[in-house]
């Protein structure tokens, strides 16, 4: 037995093909391994930091709502000075209609410029190092 630490070059030049194949496929499935065991960890932290993050948004919703609420009511009375009840709480009505109805097709608008889905870049990318790895296995074979 050699008295160098195992996997240096001499313990590696001393091993068949095949042994070198099952070490390779071994370590490479051990790696595999944990990455994804290191992904599984990251993404339940992550996925814990979401769920507060979405419960918080739910909270800031709800309060928001209410404070909707409360500033329509005020609208409703601040014109009701002017003009009676139910024409003020028409007219507050009309205005957030308006508003929504804005606010919906600005939203469209920005919606198709967005579509389709599709990681553009990225798939021009993979494109690139797939030319690229054929132009290194062209190369390496002359």
């Amino acid at each position: 037995m050699s008295s160098q630490a195992p996997g240096t070059s001499e313990d590696l030049r001393d091993r068949s093909l095949g042994e070198l194949l099952k070490q390779l496929s071994d370590e490479t499935t051990r790696l595999v391994h944990q990455e994804l065991e290191l992904a599984k960890a990251e993404l339940t932290q992550k996925g814990k930091q979401a769920g507060a993050g979405a419960g918080m948004f739910g909270g800031a919703g709800a309060i928001g709502l209410a404070a909707l609420g409360a500033l329509t009511a005020c609208f409703i009375l601040a014109l009701n000075a002017v003009v009676p009840a139910w024409l003020a709480a028409l007219i507050v009505a009309v205005v957030y209609g308006i508003i929504a109805f804005v606010l919906v097709k600005r939203g469209q608008a920005k919606l198709r410029r967005a579509t389709p889905p599709v990681p553009t870049q990225t798939i021009e990318t993979v494109k690139e190092d797939v030319e690229w790895a054929k132009t290194q296995m062209r190369s390496d074979k002359t």
